[in-house]
C-alpha cells in the first residue's frame, strides 16, 4: 500500500513538474522574441553579459540546492524535528554569509570588470552598470531562497512549484506589455521589472513555507558539524558546476570582452534554444534513472545495465527526432521566430544541437556511476576537460579567431567526454563491457549517416523561406528519421511489444 502511495506521489509530482516545463517554455519563447525587439539586439547582448552573473552564481544555487535538500529530507525522515530546525537555520546562514562575499567580490572585481574589460557601446554604459547591479541583487535574494525551496522540494510539495510558476511567467509577459508602452530606459527597466518579480516570488515562497513548514521560522544558528557534512556533500557538485556555468555563462563574459553585444545576444538566443529542447529528453531521463539504480540496488546488476543501455540510445533518437529537423531549417525557424536574427546565431544553434546529441552519453553514462555510488573520478575528470576548454577559448579570441571557435571548443570537449571519459569510466568502475558500450554507439551511428542523404538533397531543392517549404523540409527531415529509427535502429521485440499495443488499443476502440 504504501508503495503504491509513493508512486502515485511520484507520478503526481512528474505530471506537475512537466506542466510547468510546458507553460514556462512555450511562455518564455514567446516573449524572447517581443524583449529582443524592445530591447534591441545590442542590449540584448549586453543584458545577458552584464547581467549573465546571475546565471553564473546559478551553479551555487543547484550545487547547494541538492545538499540541503538531501540533509533536510533526512531529518524529515528520521523526525527528529530540532535537528530539522537547526539544519535549516545551518543551511540559511551559510547562504547569506555566502551571498554577503558575492556581493563584496561583485561590487569590487566584477565591478572593475565591468568598465575595464567589457565591451558596452558608447552611451549604453550607465544602462550596463544598473544593470549589473540589479542581477547582484537578484542573484542575493536567489541564493538566500535555496534553502526555502529545498524545503518545498524535501515535503514533495512539486505542486507549489507549478502554481509559481504560473504566476511567475505570467508576470514576465506583464513585463514585456509595459515595454511596449514604457518610456523608461529600456534595459534598466528590463531589468528592474525581472528584479521586482523575483521578489515577489521570494516573497511568496518565503509566506508558504512560513505557513506549512515550522522548521522555516528562521534564527542566527551555525552548527559546525552540519556545515561540515553539508559542505562535503556538496563539495563535488561545486566543481562540477562550476565548470559548466564557466562554460555557459562564463563563455558569455568572454565573447563581450572581445566582440560586440550583437554576438552574446547570438549565444544566448541558441543557449536558450537548447535548454528548450534538452527538457524534453530530460524528462525521459528522470522518470527512467530512478529504476535504474533501484534495479542496481536490489541486486538486479544486469538488469540496471540493460536498462541504461537501451534508454541512452532511445534518448539519443529523440534527441536526434528534434535536433535534425532544425538544424536542417535553422535560417527559416529564427526567421519566424525572431524577426531579427543576429550573426552567428544559425551557426551557434547548429553546432550547440550537434553538441547536445553527445551529451546525452554524457548524462546518460553518468547514471551508471551514480548508481554505483562512485562520483569522484568523474567529478575529477569530466570538469576538468571544461575548465580545460574555457582558457583555450580565450586564448584564440586573443588571438583573432571567430567566436565560432567557441562552439567548436565545446563540442571537441563534449565528443571527448561522451565518446572516450565516460565509457572508460563506467567500464572501470560499474563493469560494463566494451561490447556493450558499442552496441550503444553502433545503432545510434548507423540511424544518424541512413538519416543524412535524403534530408540533405531535398534542401538543395526546397526554397525553405516559404511557410509551405518551411513545412515540406521539416516533414520529410522528421518522416525519414522515424522511418529509418523503426527499421535499423529498434530491436524486433520492441517493434512488435509496440506494433501488439497499437493492435489491442484499435481492438478496443
Amino acid at each position: 500500500m504504501q508503495e503504491k502511495t509513493n508512486n502515485k506521489t511520484i507520478a503526481k509530482n512528474t505530471a506537475f513538474l512537466y506542466f510547468r516545463m510546458m507553460f514556462t517554455m512555450v511562455v518564455a519563447l514567446f516573449t524572447s522574441r517581443v524583449v529582443l525587439q524592445k530591447l534591441g539586439v545590442e542590449d540584448y547582448g549586453i543584458y545577458h553579459a552584464v547581467g549573465g552573473i546571475v546565471g553564473f552564481l546559478s551553479f551555487l544555487n543547484s550545487a547547494l540546492s541538492t545538499g540541503s535538500s538531501r540533509f533536510l529530507t533526512y531529518e524529515l525522515g528520521t523526525g527528529n524535528f530540532d535537528k530539522l530546525k537547526r539544519v535549516f537555520s545551518t543551511t540559511l546562514t551559510i547562504h547569506i554569509i555566502l551571498a554577503l562575499l558575492i556581493v563584496l567580490l561583485a561590487e569590487t572585481i566584477g565591478l572593475w570588470f565591468l568598465y575595464n574589460k567589457m565591451m558596452i557601446p558608447e552611451g549604453r554604459l550607465n544602462a550596463a552598470v544598473w544593470t549589473f547591479h540589479i542581477s547582484i541583487l537578484t542573484a542575493v535574494f536567489t541564493l538566500t531562497q535555496v534553502p526555502y525551496n529545498a524545503s518545498i522540494i524535501s515535503h514533495e510539495r512539486m505542486s507549489v512549484f507549478a502554481y509559481m510558476s504560473i504566476y511567475e511567467v505570467s508576470a514576465k509577459l506583464g513585463i514585456v506589455y509595459l515595454l511596449t508602452i514604457g518610456t523608461w530606459d529600456k534595459l534598466e527597466m528590463y531589468a528592474t521589472l525581472l528584479f521586482i518579480v523575483q521578489m515577489s516570488v521570494m516573497v511568496m515562497y518565503r509566506a508558504y513555507c512560513g505557513k506549512h513548514f515550522a522548521e522555516t521560522k528562521y534564527t542566527f544558528t551555525f552548527d559546525k558539524k552540519i556545515f561540515k557534512d553539508i559542505a562535503s556533500f556538496s563539495g563535488w557538485s561545486l566543481f562540477a558546476n562550476g565548470a559548466i556555468a564557466l562554460n555557459g555563462q562564463g563563455i558569455l563574459l568572454l565573447l563581450n570582452m572581445f566582440f560586440s553585444p550583437s554576438v552574446v545576444a547570438a549565444r544566448a538566443i541558441s543557449i536558450q534554444v537548447n535548454m528548450a529542447i534538452n527538457q524534453f529528453v530530460h524528462n525521459f531521463r528522470t522518470a527512467t534513472n530512478p529504476q535504474i539504480v533501484k534495479r542496481f540496488a536490489s541486486g538486479d546488476v544486469e538488469g540496471s545495465k540493460n536498462l541504461l543501455l537501451s534508454s541512452t540510445k532511445y534518448s539519443y533518437y529523440m534527441m536526434f527526432i528534434l535536433c535534425f529537423p532544425i538544424c536542417m531549417t535553422t535560417n527559416s525557424i529564427l526567421k519566424l521566430w525572431l524577426g531579427e536574427v543576429p550573426e552567428y546565431t544559425v551557426i551557434f544553434l547548429q553546432l550547440i544541437l550537434v553538441q547536445s546529441l553527445f551529451q546525452v552519453f554524457d548524462t546518460s553514462f553518468y547514471t551508471a556511476l551514480y548508481a554505483k555510488g562512485r562520483l569522484r573520478e568523474n567529478a575529477l575528470l569530466s570538469p576538468t576537460m571544461l575548465f580545460i576548454c574555457f582558457p583555450i577559448v580565450f586564448l584564440l579570441f586573443k588571438h583573432g579567431f571567430s567566436p565560432v571557435v567557441l562552439s567548436w571548443a565545446s563540442l571537441v570537449t563534449y565528443m571527448v567526454i561522451a565518446l572516450l571519459i565516460k565509457p572508460i569510466l563506467i567500464i572501470k568502475i560499474a563493469n560494463y563491457t566494451i561490447g556493450e558500450i558499442i552496441n550503444v554507439f553502433r545503432p545510434c551511428l548507423i540511424v544518424t549517416i541512413l538519416s543524412l542523404p535524403i534530408p540533405l538533397l531535398c534542401n538543395y531543392y526546397i526554397n525553405k523561406d516559404s511557410i509551405f517549404g518551411f513545412l515540406l523540409m521539416v516533414s520529410i527531415t522528421v518522416t525519414v528519421t522515424i522511418a529509418i529509427i523503426w527499421f535499423v535502429g529498434i530491436e524486433r521485440e520492441i517493434k512488435n511489444k509496440i506494433l501488439k499495443k497499437i493492435y489491442n488499443d484499435i481492438k478496443k476502440r
